[in-house]
C-alpha cells in the first residue's frame, strides 16, 4: 500500500462517516448539516475566492432546507480575545441550532471557543488546560450545539481535533483549550481549496502537521499506543518531506497538494492519540515574530536533540524518512543517543534551508531576550503543565529554567552543543 492508500485508509479508520475528505466535496455538505440542524450560522474567512467556495456552501444548504441564519467573519491569525468576544456576540445574536465554520485554524478555534462561551458562559480563562468544558457542561446540565468545521488549509487540522487555540495580542501569548466536547461533529475538507494557496501558508501548514506527529511520536515511546502512533506519524511525515519540495517547485502539483492535505490530517489523528510537548509550548510565546508551523520547525531540531537519549527508536524512523528524501547522508543505524539526535536534528535543518526556512531565532526578525524570558514564564503556567508532562523528558516547572533554557538558548544561535541532556 503506497503511502497515500495509507492515508486515506488511515483517515477513514479515524473519523468514518463524520469525516468528508477529498477533491470536491464541498457541495455535498447540506446534507450533513441537515441532519444536525435547521438554522445554521457560519463563521467564515474572507481571502482571494473564498466567495466561490461560500456561495457553493450557501446551494447545498439551500437544497437540503437549511437556513443560513448568520454569516460572521471570522477571526485574525492566531484567534486573538477580541475577535472570539465579538464572534461570541454575533451567535449569540444568530441563535442558531448548528455552527459552521470555513477557514483555517484560528477560524476553527474560534468557532469551538466561542460556541463554549456562547452556551456556558464566563471567562475564557476559565476553560483554559484540559477537560474544562467537559466539567463545567457536567455542572450546568448544559450541551454545546453540533459544529461543522470545513477546512480550508493544510495545516492544524483543527477541523478534526479537541484543541482551540485562543491569543492575548497584549501579551503575545497564546492559551489553549483541551477538551473532547469541542471536537467538531462533522469534519470537511475539499482539497481544491487549498489549489491556490501562498507558498508561504503552504509551507507553514505543511510543517505544523509534522510537527504534531513529530511531538506526539516523541511522546509515545514507551506507551501501549506507540506502533499506532509510529504509523500514523511516520505516514504523515514521510508525505510531508517528500512533497514539500516538490510545491516550492510546482505549486500547481495536485498531487502534491493532495498529500500535503493527507499529511496535516494525520498530523490531526496524531494529537488525538497524544499530546504535543516542547516545540508548540515554546511556539506559544512566539506568536508576535513567526507563524505557528514556522515557530515549531524552527524549535523542534533542537528539542530532538534534548530528547534524544529517550527517543533512540522514533529517531530511527525519522532518519530513515530524511535519508530517503535525500536530506541526511548519516549512517543512521550506526548512531546512537545524542549523535542520533544530531544527525536527524541536521537533516531537519538542511529540509529548512531548501524551503527558504529559518533555522535559528537570531535569524528572525523581532526576536530578542523577550522572546526567551516569555518562553520560560509560559512554561512554568499550570495552565500549559501538561506540555512539560507530554516531553519524552518530562520536566516540572522547577526545571524549566536549568533545561528549556540551553534549549532555546541554542535555537537563538544555533549551535546544538550548548543543549544539555537530563541525566
Amino acid at each position: 500500500m503506497n503511502d497515500f492508500n495509507k492515508a486515506r485508509a488511515l483517515l477513514n479508520e479515524f473519523k468514518g462517516d463524520a469525516y468528508l475528505f477529498g477533491k470536491g466535496v464541498l457541495p455535498n455538505v447540506g446534507e450533513r448539516v441537515a441532519s444536525a440542524g435547521k438554522k445554521a450560522a457560519l463563521v467564515r474567512e474572507t481571502f482571494k475566492g473564498s466567495d466561490d467556495f461560500v456561495r457553493m456552501i450557501k446551494d447545498s444548504l439551500h437544497s437540503f432546507g437549511v437556513e443560513l441564519v448568520a454569516e460572521i467573519k471570522g477571526p485574525k491569525p492566531n484567534c486573538p480575545r477580541e475577535d472570539l468576544f465579538r464572534i461570541t456576540e454575533e451567535l449569540k445574536t444568530a441563535a442558531s441550532d448548528v455552527i459552521m465554520s470555513f477557514g483555517g485554524g484560528s477560524t476553527i478555534d474560534a468557532a469551538k471557543a466561542a460556541e463554549v462561551l456562547r452556551t456556558l458562559e464566563g471567562e475564557i480563562d476559565n476553560y483554559f488546560g484540559v477537560g474544562r468544558v467537559t466539567e463545567t457542561m457536567r455542572e450546568r446540565d448544559k450541551r454545546l450545539i453540533p459544529h461543522m468545521a470545513i477546512q480550508t488549509a493544510a495545516s492544524s487540522a483543527a477541523h478534526l481535533t479537541k484543541y482551540s487555540n485562543v491569543t492575548d495580542v497584549s501579551t503575545g501569548q497564546k492559551k489553549l483549550i483541551v477538551d473532547d466536547a469541542i471536537v467538531p461533529a462533522y469534519s470537511v475538507f475539499d482539497y481544491e481549496v487549498t489549489y491556490h494557496a501562498s507558498e508561504s501558508l503552504t509551507l507553514d501548514g505543511a510543517l505544523d502537521g509534522v510537527a504534531h506527529s513529530l511531538e506526539v511520536l516523541y511522546g509515545a515511546v514507551g506507551k501501549p499506543l506507540y506502533s499506532k502512533v509510529e504509523e500514523v506519524a511516520g505516514t504523515c511525515i514521510a508525505l510531508a518531506v517528500k512533497y514539500l519540495p516538490r510545491v516550492v517547485e510546482n505549486p500547481k502539483d495536485e498531487e502534491s497538494r493532495e498529500a500535503l492535505c493527507l499529511a496535516t490530517d494525520l498530523g490531526g489523528y496524531a494529537i488525538m492519540i497524544g499530546g504535543t510537548n516542547g516545540g508548540h509550548l515554546t511556539s506559544f510565546s512566539l506568536v508576535d515574530i513567526l507563524t505557528h508551523g514556522r515557530a515549531c520547525a524552527l524549535m523542534n531540531p533542537y528539542y530532538s536533540v534534548f530528547f534524544a537519549p529517550a527517543i533512540q527508536e522514533p529517531l530511527r524512523l525519522l532518519g530513515g524518512i530524511y535519508r530517503d528524501a535525500g536530506l541526511t547522508q548519516s549512517d543512521i543505524n550506526h548512531l546512537q543517543d545524542r549523535d542520533l539526535g544530531i544527525a536527524v536534528a541536521e537533516a531537519m535543518f538542511e529540509l529548512a534551508r531548501r524551503i527558504g526556512f529559518p533555522t535559528r531565532l537570531g535569524d528572525v526578525g523581532g526576536f530578542c531576550q523577550e522572546h526567551i524570558d516569555r518562553a520560560l514564564t509560559a512554561a512554568k503556567n499550570p495552565q500549559l503543565k501538561m506540555k512539560l508532562q507530554n516531553m519524552p523528558v518530562p520536566l516540572t516547572a522547577e526545571m524549566v529554567d536549568e533545561y528549556m533554557g540551553p534549549v532555546l538558548e541554542a535555537a537563538r544561535d544555533g549551535n546544538l552543543e550548548v543543549i544539555k541532556n537530563v541525566p
